[in-house]
């Protein structure tokens, strides 16, 4: 047959055609992205449809640049230079070649560490919280480096360096890795395992519950897990009747919070109601505010009170009980508080208010403190009260006894009477034992005070808690005191002025005293005041006679003793003179003989003379 030449051309043609359209393509593996510090990574070329005498073409950067290496490889190679690669096959002579790989992009690690760190940095993560995680490289990193991140949260974070999450919520709890990359790559850091949890609960708790007057009171603050960064607030509750609610004020020394978790509450005497919060960051996050807690006072109070009818803790299924609100107040709310399930309700749920008096319902049996709320929002003091369907209760005081005060607590029989021994307790101590139902005390102290029971013939009353007031005395002040002490100083200061100017001479002054022996009634006084008729002078002359007794019976010998004194005054102000005379006419030291007369140089004689110097007193 005849061939045209046309015929051959169109068959080459449209087979070049159908070859060229189905030309494999390469696919290009790599072991790893990030070649590790002195090592390498593995790339594999593959050509699908697999068959055997394909050769592989290496390329890094550009596919038109050359291959990697003359030598063609029908395996994987090792590469440890970062860049962008690509790869071909090829076979036959002239050489077949698949369409090009897809490019990988291999990096090279650099020895800077990528760490993943939490601002603020704490230990635990609540529901509503602003956070920040940021990925930090160790000796590198600035505003012209490239951020990678992988999570498995549900967080698309950016390619920026900060993760910001403003209210961090359970989905964005996950793993969180990142790198950086300049020029080469960083290695991926080491997992954060970020944990949202739900927002904490303070717990508040009291101590003491009940308290004495004066007494100090500690409140403890905590949560769950709590760590360190938290600032604690502290709130006391004001009764708002009219609205059947409370608001709360902040206690001294709390507005900004408190690093501790504790307070106290010095000298407190009233019931109150306390709450707290802890918060932490800027701005504030909070946790949900905790539990009320009340602290009691039992302690009677003239400004609002309550009083029970009749006046015990412990009363029958079937009495008739009431609670009584006194006080400046037209509003009045009666509460109680469930210690089984920490119920807070009213008397409208409970009983019937009526006014400022309350009626409980009291076929509910019930052990729970009662008290008043006014409507100035003060508490009033706090009462236990129990109800109960034993067939014995005991009888005991409501509301505190005052120290020194007589006492009778008794037992009490639904129906019948007591017919053997009854005992009380004291604390869980057996104290009297008859067949007195009452216990009497005459005059109770602190000693007294605690929980009381009775028994009898098996049965067994609840035990009630019985208060004793101390009796108050009034503070000794110290004003009365200081005031007896500053007259005292005041009347002894004048005294020692007077007495000084008493005895202080004044100018031109004749001091004349005679001294008269015991035995002799012979006035002797020779003294004279011959120097002082010339007052201008401020001469000042002091004449001192003294005579003294004679004793005839004890003259010796006929010697007499002399003494002589010389004074000497200094000068104090102005150049006036003194003199000072004293005669002395003493008794005779001689034994004086029988029937005989004393000689005269028997009698001794004592001189005094004072230079001039100063005036006295002056």
């Amino acid at each position: 047959t005849e061939v045209n030449h046309s015929d051959i051309n169109f068959l080459f043609y449209v087979f070049v055609l159908n070859q060229t359209a189905n030309r494999p393509k390469a696919e290009l593996r790599a072991d790893d992205r990030d070649i590790p510090v002195g090592g390498s990574v593995t790339l594999t070329c593959s050509v699908n449809p697999s068959s055997s005498g394909w050769k592989y073409f290496w390329y890094r950067g550009e596919k038109t640049s050359e291959p990697l290496t003359s030598q063609l490889s029908a395996g994987p190679i090792r590469v440890s230079e970062e860049g962008v690669y690509w790869c071909r096959g090829g076979r036959g002579e002239p050489v077949y070649y698949t369409e090009y790989s897809d490019s990988i992009t291999i990096y090279k690690k650099v020895p800077n560490k990528a760490v993943v760190t939490l601002q603020p940095n704490w230990s635990e993560i609540y529901r509503g919280e602003t956070i920040t995680l940021r990925c930090e490289i160790k000796d590198g990193g600035d505003t012209e480096w490239e951020y990678e991140w992988r999570t498995n949260s549900s967080e698309k974070p950016s390619n920026q360096n900060e993760l910001s999450i403003r209210s961090v919520s359970a989905s964005h709890s996950g793993v969180y890795r990142c790198k950086g990359s300049e020029n080469s790559s960083t290695y991926w850091s080491d997992p954060f395992n970020l944990t949202v949890s739900d927002k904490p609960q303070s717990v508040l708790t009291v101590s003491p519950s009940w308290l004495s007057a004066g007494a100090s009171v500690t409140l403890n603050c905590s949560f769950k897990d709590q760590s360190a960064g938290w600032r604690f607030y502290w709130y006391k509750a004001v009764p708002d009747p009219p609205v059947n609610s409370y608001s709360y004020e902040l206690l001294p020394g709390s507005s900004s919070g408190t690093e501790q978790d504790s307070y106290i509450v010095h000298g407190q005497t009233h019931t109150a109601e306390y709450a707290c919060i802890a918060g932490r960051g800027d701005p504030v996050y909070y946790t949900y505010n905790s539990k009320s807690q009340f602290v009691w006072s039992a302690d009677f109070h003239s400004s609002v009170s309550l009083t029970v009818s009749p006046d015990r803790a412990q009363h029958f299924t079937s009495d008739s009980v009431s609670l009584s609100c006194e006080g400046n107040s037209t509003e009045w709310r009666v509460r109680r508080l469930s210690p089984e399930d920490r119920d807070l309700s009213d008397c409208t749920t409970w009983g019937t208010m009526s006014g400022s008096t309350c009626k409980l319902n009291t076929n509910q049996l019930s052990d729970t403190v009662y008290w008043c709320e006014s409507g100035s929002g003060e508490f009033s003091n706090a009462v236990n009260i129990t109800i109960q369907d034993k067939d014995m209760i005991l009888l005991s005081p409501a509301r505190p006894v005052t120290e020194g005060d007589s006492v009778s607590l008794s037992c009490k029989l639904r129906r019948q009477t007591f017919d053997s021994t009854v005992f009380f307790y004291h604390n869980e101590k057996l104290i009297q034992n008859d067949t007195r139902w009452e216990l009497n005390i005459s005059a109770v102290s602190k000693s007294d005070e605690g929980f009381y029971k009775c028994q009898h013939s098996g049965q067994e009353s609840a035990q009630s808690w019985m208060s004793v007031q101390a009796v108050s005395r009034p503070e000794r002040s110290s004003f009365p005191v200081l005031l007896i002490v500053g007259l005292i100083c005041g009347i002894v200061l004048i005294i020692l002025l007077l007495l000084l100017y008493c005895y202080r001479p004044s100018k031109d002054t004749c001091f004349k005293r005679p001294i008269q022996s015991e035995s002799s009634n012979t006035d002797q006084n020779e003294a004279q005041c011959n120097t002082c008729t010339s007052p201008q002078h401020g001469d000042v002359c002091l004449y001192e006679s003294i005579k003294h007794s004679e004793d005839t019976e004890h003259v010796a010998g006929g010697y007499q003793e002399v003494t002589y004194s010389l004074l000497e005054l200094k000068h104090f102000g102005k150049k006036y003179d003194s003199l000072l005379y004293a005669q002395d006419f003493s008794h005779n030291k001689g034994k004086k003989k029988k029937g005989g007369s004393s000689p005269a140089a028997a009698d001794e004689t004592v001189y005094s003379e004072v230079k001039p110097g100063s005036s006295l007193g002056v």
